[in-house]
């Protein structure tokens, strides 16, 4: 399935050592496209679940990276799609550039392609000789280490990029890999030869293209099966995208999480916190948002939510629905709340008419299904929650890598009725 992704240039630099280029002010159309992954008739929670359980089985790294220094230089900004599971990209890679439609992805950092379209070599193709392997708990690949141009919007092309070819890959049918915009340390133990990876995000930094080491991504609610509906913002943020301020806080130094881009955070319903104080991280490659099992069973016992075996998701009476309090997370200091409606999976598909997205997932049509899901017990060890997508919908997120900090905001889809 295929939508447009529209890609916004804004100002005009160069960049030393290389010749002058000229900025495209004007949107520039992509095609793109948008996968619900549940093959094989997976639930969403088990296909999180794997991931998740990678996630927790992770090394310890270690960050050795010096800074570069950049001058002072325009963000540019890449749209993406939401993709009900994963929200996508496409990215050019060799010159002249092949497109590759590839997850956009902060829980990993290595960026590869082979998935589904063969990498095409071009004269800025340079096989390194070391092997690439990532495994992601809901798929892998492995292959071979190449450098090669990166085009993230036309006129900002990254060269020298090393980037992941897959020889074999599981799980990632119907896409072409991964844009790997995590921390620097999730790169280590991947090469053969043991050597770490300057993702994307620090070469567009390095060689001049973006004056911070910052994504500002942009994610909306939707109800439609496929729709360009977000923005990444490399190298700053995009104010037409969120409302009020920026609050920053630290990453969190609270390990695992800490390996991630991990925050800490309380969570309260209706006033009453159900979790304090708690490491976890955020992460677009989540799908729901998941609690540990004492703050999952605080917010069922006080919903009146059950467990539905068919999705793997909780579900709601609509009398329940009806009296959904607020559920609010605290972040450095700011709260950000979740109103009924976001806590909810989105119903209907406003562009297939009275098919339901609840019907895409295995559910009854006229059902309500929430999002909040159980971590497990184990999950209160450092890493306590994850913030998938559904909560990115509703708020305006910025990953600093450099200065190891992440930003939200309220957007104008904070309190959408949209689900």
């Amino acid at each position: 399935m295929l939508a447009s992704l529209s890609v916004v240039l804004l100002g005009a630099l160069s960049v030393s050592a290389s010749p002058a280029v000229v900025r495209n002010t004007s949107p520039i159309s992509l095609p793109i496209a948008r996968r619900l992954n549940l093959a094989q008739g997976a639930s969403i929670k088990e296909y999180d679940n794997a991931r998740i359980q990678a996630m927790f089985t992770q090394p310890t790294r270690k960050n050795t990276r010096r800074s570069a220094a950049a001058a002072v230089l325009p963000r540019f900004d890449v749209s993406v799609t939401n993709g009900a599971v994963e929200y996508t990209a496409t990215v050019g890679v060799g010159d002249p550039a092949t497109d590759y439609t590839l997850i956009v992805d902060t829980g990993s950092s290595n960026t590869w392609v082979g998935a589904d379209k063969a990498y095409v070599k071009t004269s800025t193709s340079e096989a390194t000789g070391v092997e690439v392997e990532v495994e992601y708990g809901s798929g892998e690949f492995e292959g071979e280490e190449y450098l090669d141009t990166v085009t993230l919007a036309s006129g900002y092309a990254i060269t020298s990029q090393s980037i992941g070819v897959a020889s074999s890959s599981e799980g990632f049918d119907g896409v072409d890999g991964i844009l790997g915009i995590g921390p620097y340390d999730l790169t280590c133990g991947t090469l053969s030869n043991g050597d770490c990876i300057d993702t994307v995000t620090q070469n567009a930094y390095s060689q001049g293209l973006i004056s911070v080491e910052e994504i500002g991504i942009s994610f909306e609610p939707t109800t439609s099966e496929s729709v360009t509906n977000g923005q990444l913002d490399f190298g700053g943020t995009d104010s037409s995208r969120y409302t009020g301020d920026i609050t920053y806080t630290a990453i969190t130094s609270t390990s695992p999480a800490s390996e991630y881009v991990g925050i800490t955070q309380s969570i309260s319903y209706n006033g009453e916190t159900i979790l304090s104080d708690a490491a976890g991280i955020v992460d677009t490659g989540t799908t729901l948002l998941y609690l540990p099992s004492s703050a999952y069973d605080s917010y069922i016992s006080a919903t009146g939510a059950t467990y539905d075996d068919t999705t793997g998701l909780i579900k709601f009476t609509t009398t329940q629905y009806d009296d959904l309090q607020p559920l609010d997370f605290t972040i450095g200091g700011a709260t950000y709340s979740f109103t009924a409606n976001a806590q909810i999976w989105p119903r209907s598909m406003s562009d297939l008419g009275p098919l339901q997205l609840n019907t895409y997932i295995g559910g009854e049509s006229d059902a309500i299904y929430g999002i909040v899901s159980d971590l497990g017990s184990s999950a209160e060890t450092g890493f306590e929650f994850i913030d998938g997508y559904v909560w990115l919908e509703r708020f305006y997120f910025v990953y600093n890598s450099g200065s190891s900090e992440v930003g939200f905001a309220t957007t104008s889809y904070t309190d959408a009725t949209t689900n």
